[in-house]
């Protein structure tokens, strides 16, 4: 598994750019499963990475996060919680 860490939450603000954020992923950020859905005011981040702390700071400022999850894939595996 090259990517430990399922990373999702929810970001709320106005003004919110989906393609920008996706741009910005894509362009700072090693991962893969990258899930970028919503409108202006509420966007849901879904990905997987070995660094969630710099997608939870990126995200917190576009706008609010909440629903954070980040889940650790290896240990579900392995039957662990996660």
């Amino acid at each position: 598994m090259e990517y430990i860490f399922d990373t999702q939450l929810l970001i709320e603000g106005e003004d919110l750019d989906k393609k920008g954020i996706t741009d910005y992923f894509n362009n700072n950020f090693q991962g893969d499963c990258l899930l970028v859905v919503g409108d202006d005011e509420l966007i849901k981040i879904h990905f997987h990475t070995n660094e969630p702390w710099k997608v939870l700071e990126y995200c917190s400022s576009q706008g609010e996060i909440y629903d954070v999850i980040v889940e650790n894939m290896e240990r579900q595996a392995k039957g662990l919680p996660g």
